[in-house]
């Protein structure tokens, strides 16, 4: 059994109305996405900004609920679950935000931001055990006890993001959700964090989510992968049999534009279809960015196919 099952998750908002009496139109943000994290994976979730990665992520945490579909954390739909039991289950599931700078309350000490779990979620918890927890968890993220009684501008922006893991990690989770983790820091810095998460992962059997746009950083640290364009997911499979052997175009696009020194590896720029017309609703969504556009592309929405080896790509012209 999966530790986390996503099940045709749809996920609509309202736009603003353009009349006073007029329905107000919907924004799908993710179309029927499905797929399964299995206890000791290391999944990436990929794609340009606004596909709908953190649309995503926020819904595997329970903190946005979805239009359509559901989320299963082991045998829990966390969306009919009552509330009291959802919360018990909080502890096993954290997630680590974008920017260390914003996530962390400046007015808070860095025991009580990193406590704050355990105070909202195992409340009852002895002072003794809630300060030797606590101690712990700064130690393994290389902080120290010093640290304590400082605030968060006394820190630099890895260290804000160390304090933030060790947040996550206060309530011994299953499943961490990173969303852009690193994306804030210089890039020595991310290599550290990165190294720690992975340290960690080890000591505490952990399953991490990293949501990204740089796909440096999903080669290095991630095990599967799926890459979403516009809602949908156009492939998804083992990380490094992606990298290799990429069949999307869309996924083609996004390797291709990984700067390299060595150029003997950068690769020319595919011609790019020229568009002809609105997209209908029912057509492949990246037929007016794909250099393998054909006139089924326009005419019927792809299907997301098992190509081999748990590879599934969802494209009319590798599929055919």
């Amino acid at each position: 059994m999966p530790l986390v099952r996503i099940d045709n998750v749809v996920k609509d908002y309202a736009l603003p109305k353009q009349r006073l009496f007029q329905k107000a139109p919907l924004f799908r943000a993710l179309h029927n996405v499905s797929f399964d994290i299995n206890a000791g994976d290391n999944y990436g979730i990929v794609g340009e900004s606004g596909c709908g990665k953190s649309t995503l992520a926020r819904i595997i945490m329970a903190l946005d609920t979805p239009s359509q579909g559901t989320v299963y954390y082991q045998d829990h739909d966390l969306f009919t679950i009552p509330d009291q039991e959802l919360r018990y289950l909080r502890r096993h599931f954290q997630m680590i935000f974008q920017d260390p700078y914003s996530s962390l309350n400046p007015r808070k000490k860095i025991v009580s931001i990193v406590s704050e779990p355990l105070d909202v979620l195992e409340r009852g918890i002895s002072f003794r055990n809630r300060e030797k927890r606590v101690m712990a968890i700064l130690n393994d993220v290389g902080m120290s006890g010093n640290d304590l009684d400082k605030y968060p501008h006394e820190f630099s922006g890895g260290q804000r993001q160390r304090i933030a893991i060790a947040r996550a990690l206060i309530t011994k989770p299953s499943l961490v959700v990173a969303d852009e983790s690193v994306s804030a820091l210089d890039v020595s810095v991310q290599a550290q964090v990165l190294n720690l998460m992975m340290d960690l992962q080890a000591k505490y059997n952990l399953t991490f989510v990293f949501i990204s746009h740089d796909l440096s950083v999903v080669e290095y640290v991630t095990s599967k992968m799926i890459v979403i364009y516009l809602g949908r997911v156009v492939e998804h499979g083992i990380t490094s049999q992606i990298f290799q052997t990429p069949r999307h175009p869309y996924t083609r696009m996004l390797l291709g534009a990984i700067p390299s020194l060595d150029p003997l590896k950068r690769k020319s720029p595919k011609k790019r279809a020229v568009p002809a017309g609105p997209v209908p609703e029912a057509s492949c969504p990246f037929v007016d960015r794909c250099y393998l556009a054909q006139p089924i592309c326009r005419e019927q929405l792809p299907l997301l196919l098992d190509s081999g080896q748990g590879h599934q790509v969802a494209c009319h012209v590798v599929n055919a």
